[in-house]
Order: C-alpha cells, then sequence, then structure tokens
C-alpha cells in the first residue's frame, strides 16, 4: 500500500525520483514497471504494472456501447504508457501527459493504496482547499460512505 504526500520536483528532461520510501516496494512489485495514465481530475495515475492490467482488463470488458465507458477507455487506456524507474530511482514522465497535468517543475505526489497520484503542486494546493471547504457544507454523503467511520 503506497501512502503519504510528497512534494516532488521534475527535471528540464520530465523526470522525477520517486521517493525512497516506495522504491524497494516497487521493485519487489513490479521490478521497477509502470504505467502512467490520466485522470479526470487532470493529474497523473501512477500504478504497478500489474496493477495497472488487471485495471485494464476490468476497463476493456466495459460495455462499448455505452458513451461514457468508452469515454473511460479512451482516456485511461488510451493515454496508458509505460514507464520504468532508473537506476537513480528516477521516472521519465512523457511530455504530452505533463502538459494534460499541467507539470512543469513543482508536483505533488500522493500514495493512493495501490497507486499514485502525481499533481501539479498548484493545482493539488487548489483542489485540496476547495475539497476541505466542501466538507463544512451540507451536501450529504453518497450512501456508499454513510456507514464508513474513520
Amino acid at each position: 500500500m503506497f501512502r503519504g504526500s510528497h512534494k516532488i520536483t521534475l527535471d528540464a528532461k520530465g523526470r522525477m525520483v520517486m521517493p525512497n520510501r516506495y522504491r524497494e516496494r516497487l521493485q519487489e512489485r513490479c521490478q521497477g514497471q509502470l504505467v502512467v495514465t490520466v485522470d479526470r481530475d487532470q493529474c497523473l495515475l501512477i500504478y504497478p504494472q500489474p496493477d495497472w492490467e488487471e485495471i485494464e482488463r476490468k476497463l476493456m470488458k466495459l460495455p462499448t456501447l455505452n458513451e461514457q465507458a468508452r469515454r473511460l477507455q479512451r482516456l485511461m487506456v488510451g493515454h496508458a504508457t509505460d514507464i520504468e524507474l532508473d537506476g537513480h530511482g528516477r521516472l521519465l514522465l512523457p511530455q504530452q501527459l505533463r502538459e494534460f497535468a499541467s507539470l512543469d517543475r513543482n508536483g505533488v505526489l500522493l500514495g493512493q493504496g495501490n497507486r499514485f497520484e502525481l499533481w501539479d503542486e498548484q493545482r493539488w494546493t487548489q483542489h485540496r482547499d476547495a475539497w476541505l471547504q466542501a466538507v463544512d457544507t451540507p451536501v450529504g454523503l453518497p450512501a456508499e460512505l454513510e456507514t464508513l467511520s474513520l
């Protein structure tokens, strides 16, 4: 399980250094083989390759006559790119995906269980602050969350 947030910096070539605390787990889990793709929140999702392959199978089983399913397949599978941790623990992020997520120099890497989210730092801060403010508004919880205890 990946958890926690880390500020990261991208170099001029679009490489980021994976935090040390995750490198050994990634080597054990997937030999440093990862998949990066887009998310609807305009961040990037980074999965160990075996976890991504399971998700990709589920996505491709969705009914292709369903417009929303096709959109999700096009976005997530269509932008999925294999990447690899190099000997220095760096990932080279494709330019097209960096542009999608507005990643230039400063980012935030969030561990999210079986995957990571990679955000532009400014976009992350704006979203996080908006989500924190929304918690104070009486909108109500989806049924799936009503029984959750934290």
